[in-house]
């Protein structure tokens, strides 16, 4: 039996996270008034954050890994940050440190557990020795 590839379960968890938070799931009246404006710009903007750092996948060590749609463009931008965006330690601080904001704003206790619970595997991952690596496109073969 092989070993469990954890960033894996932490990227699907993280852009849960990240969805739920730009994702306008606050109620109908959120942001109507002056004092909600600014915390749910915040989780808007944290949700793009999220999201944009979450979409593509790492490829896996063994096995294949299926890209996901429109992968390669933010690909690049991640690959752009270097070690940044590819240390799962720096990823794990980063989601803890957003969830604890989110935690003071009840429209967005869903993105908040998602976002500790993903601090927490990425943490994990990255005891582990786990790094974010880009999904490489191999050249097409000629017939």
């Amino acid at each position: 039996m092989g070993q469990i590839e954890w960033a894996m379960w932490a990227n699907e968890q993280a852009l849960a996270a990240g969805l739920s938070e730009c994702g306008g799931l606050g109620g109908p009246g959120e942001g109507t008034r002056a004092l909600q404006k600014a915390p749910g710009r915040w989780k808007d903007a944290a949700g793009v954050l999220v999201c944009l750092l979450e979409y593509p996948r790492s490829k896996r060590k063994k096995g294949s890994t299926m890209e996901r749609c429109g992968q390669k463009y933010l690909t690049a931008v991640v690959k752009l940050f270097g070690p940044l965006t590819r240390n799962y330690y720096i990823r794990a601080i980063l989601h803890a440190a957003l969830a604890v904001p989110a935690g003071f704003l009840l429209s967005t206790i869903l993105g908040t557990v998602c976002l500790g619970i993903a601090s927490g595997i990425y943490l994990l991952a990255a005891v582990r020795g786990e790094e974010w690596s880009p999904i490489e496109q191999k050249p097409q073969e000629r017939p």
